[in-house]
């Protein structure tokens, strides 16, 4: 059970959370109120909860948001299942990094949204073009954050398990793999950043479902009051991935590994 001290805290650190978006809500309300401004423009924020509510009762929210989170997560699933031994073996190659470094480099520039144009004349609309977008994003990222962590990982890690004899697949899965965990996650959570935001592009000019077209489909029709919840609502479900997945196991992953490691230092 957590202390009252602990759930004082918590409670504390809530309300800091809470506290920009409630001071941006007030002010959103007061400028509608003071300057009059038609709906068409820029809708009061009673507008936007109705839309909310309307589209939560129809079940069409719920849609939208269940394609975006599974395009998603395929193509994030497909990047790592890549990315992360393609990283490791850079890491443990000088040539092989040496070859590839620049062209990650390069590419984690591209990463993403500049693709989507190529993406839609080699696999079309729909969802193969959005998950490439999405596999994209993650994998350069992940790779050369995979590639930076088993570099960084003690000398004297390699030579110990050398010395007891490990095998190929052990010193995979006891040494580099969890030596550059600390990394992996940080690429992860960067990757996903690119993902998300390619996601929402590519789904307004690529595809019929998901929160991209939801918010094109709105622009589409001057429906003001949905443009606006569905700018909220893809921010608040990045923000909720971010702060309550990636940023809690990118933590609890350097407090585990990254300890380790700097204890064999």
């Amino acid at each position: 059970m957590p202390s009252l001290m602990a759930l004082r805290r918590r409670a504390v650190n809530l309300l800091w959370f809470i506290a920009p978006f409630a001071a941006l809500a007030l002010v959103w309300v007061v400028a509608v109120e003071l300057t009059d401004v038609p709906s068409r423009v820029f809708p009061a924020l009673a507008e936007v909860w109705s839309a909310g509510v309307g589209m939560v009762a129809d079940g069409s929210l719920w849609q939208h948001v269940g394609v975006s989170l599974q395009r998603t997560v395929t193509g994030a699933a497909l990047a790592a299942v890549i990315s992360i031994p393609f990283g490791i073996l850079m890491g443990i190659s000088r040539p092989v990094a040496a070859y590839f470094s620049p062209i990650l480099r390069f590419s984690v520039a591209l990463a993403g949204i500049a693709w989507i144009p190529l993406a839609t004349l080699w696999f079309g609309f729909g969802n193969r073009a959005v998950i490439f977008i999405i596999f994209n994003a993650v994998f350069f990222s992940l790779t050369y954050n995979t590639m930076l962590g088993v570099s960084r990982i003690a000398p004297d890690m390699h030579r110990a398990a050398r010395s007891l004899g490990a095998p190929r697949y052990r010193m995979f899965t006891e040494v580099y793999l969890p030596g550059s965990l600390p990394s992996v996650v940080t690429g992860l959570r960067i990757g996903m950043g690119y993902a998300w935001r390619g996601l929402i592009a590519a789904e307004i000019i690529a595809t019929s479902a998901g929160l991209g077209y939801m918010l094109f489909l709105a622009r589409r029709f001057y429906h003001t009051d949905i443009i606006v919840l569905s700018m909220i609502i893809i921010g608040l479900i990045w923000l909720a991935m971010d702060r309550f997945l990636l940023a809690p196991l990118e933590r609890r992953t350097v407090e585990r590994w990254g300890m380790v490691a700097g204890a064999t230092r």
